[in-house]
This record gives C-alpha cells, sequence and structure tokens, in this order.
C-alpha cells in the first residue's frame, strides 16, 4: 500500500523567527491519524531566520537526527559539544536518560533550512551521546547513500532503533529501483524537487507511507532530494 502525504497537509507553524511544516503530530499540531510511523516519530522541516534559533531546551529517550539542506546551523549541548551544520552534515544525537541542547542559526542574515528527525530508541535511558557525519554531494547523487542505521555500517551515524535511514539526489536520467524486506516498512519524504515512485508524482515535502509493498521504483526525478527510512514494523 501507498499512502500519499501531501505537503500542504501538514501541520504549519510561524513563529516570525521560525517557520515550520510537521509531517506528524508535534506541539500545537495534533492529527490523529499522523502521530508517526513505525519508529519515526518527527519530520519537522524547519526554516530559521538569521541570527536565530532554539534555546537551551530538554530532550529524552529519543533519537534526534538533523539533515541540514541550506545555511548554517549551530549547536551546543550539555555534553560538552559544539558544532556548525552545514549542508550534507547529518547530526545524530540520543537523549537517552537526558540532555539539553540548544540550536541556532549561525549567520545573521541568511535563513538555515532543516529537517529534524526524531525516532522512538529500542532502548531507554542509555548514556546521552552525540556524533556527526559529512555525506558529499557525490555520494548521493544518482543513488542512495545510508546515512543512519544500527551499527553504522558503511560509515553511517548510528542509531538506537532497528531503522535505516537513505538519502538520494537524482535527476531526469536516474531510475533507481529498491528492495524492501517482508515485514518492513518504508517512509520516503521528497525534501526538494519532484519524483516518481511506483507511479505515484510526489512534489517538494510529499511523503508517501509504504506497507506490504516488495520494490519499489524511483524514476522521473526532476532535481530531486529524498530521503527514505527502511524501518521494523
Amino acid at each position: 500500500m501507498l499512502e500519499v502525504r501531501k505537503s500542504s497537509d501538514r501541520g504549519y507553524a510561524n513563529h516570525g523567527w521560525l517557520v515550520a511544516r510537521h509531517s506528524f503530530s508535534f506541539a500545537d499540531y495534533y492529527d490523529p491519524a499522523h502521530m508517526g510511523f513505525a519508529a519515526l516519530r518527527v519530520i519537522n522541516e524547519d526554516v530559521v531566520s538569521g541570527g536565530k534559533g532554539f534555546g537551551t531546551h530538554g530532550h529524552k529517550d529519543m533519537e534526534i537526527v538533523t539533515y541540514v539542506l541550506a545555511g548554517a546551523l549551530e549547536h551546543q549541548d550539555s555534553m560538552g559539544n559544539t558544532s556548525v551544520l552545514h549542508y550534507g552534515d547529518v547530526q545524530r544525537m540520543s537523549a537517552g536518560k537526558g540532555v539539553r541542547h540548544s540550536e541556532y542559526n549561525h549567520d545573521a542574515t541568511t535563513p538555515v533550512h532543516l529537517l529534524q528527525i526524531w525516532l522512538t530508541p529500542h532502548t531507554i535511558g542509555i548514556e546521552p551521546s552525540y556524533e556527526e557525519k559529512h555525506f558529499d554531494l557525490a555520494s548521493k547523487q544518482h543513488q542512495l547513500r545510508l546515512i543512519a542505521s544500527p551499527n553504522g555500517r558503511d560509515g553511517s551515524v548510528t542509531i538506537h532503533q532497528d531503522a535505516l535511514i537513505y538519502a538520494g539526489i537524482l535527476g531526469e536520467s536516474d531510475r533507481m529501483s529498491y528492495e524492501i524486506a517482508p515485514g518492513r516498512l518504508v517512509y520516503l519524504h521528497l525534501a526538494r524537487g519532484a519524483l516518481c515512485v511506483n507511479g505515484v508524482r510526489l512534489l517538494a515535502g510529499d511523503a508517501l507511507k509504504i506497507s506490504d509493498v516488495s520494490a519499489l521504483l524511483i524514476n522521473d526525478a526532476e532535481d530531486a532530494e529524498h530521503l527514505l527510512f527502511d524501518m521494523g514494523a
């Protein structure tokens, strides 16, 4: 089954300094039909104004993955980590038994555009931890690049959940297939551009919930950048 989640149907918030789209229920946006999918709990598409950001706040028992699409995001946390993330950088923070952090747009004038992704962990109460990796453009073009996995294979960041996250950048001539193992669930989020998945046309911000499907054919792309989540049911 392929269930389309249209970009325009997502939750929307405009705080002046922050414009956000919520794929799943989050903060003041509540939709009982969209509370998450398998272990995937949050995909927020955030645009943060220059010099603005999220003040210090806490998280607990959540795997938080940040995927920067444009701009520079400054991160500081209670574990002592300080970093500035740019396009191609992927950050993983396992909140575990508790962590506090802040996120700011490092540039005073240019917006930062990012996806913040939360997955529920398979084990709660672990020690919090942090990791970041850079995935260059070439590693994602014309293919799927593994960026997060339970064992950190192929240079991916390590998440505490039975989930694989891939990033891909496809153009007009690209044609890609993806095999889905029995019992697995797949969620595909299109960050920008356009593409077709098993004949279903997606535009920027659209997504697909995929179940009881053995394979995907991804083609007819137009400057498409997408994330694919392969998860245990």
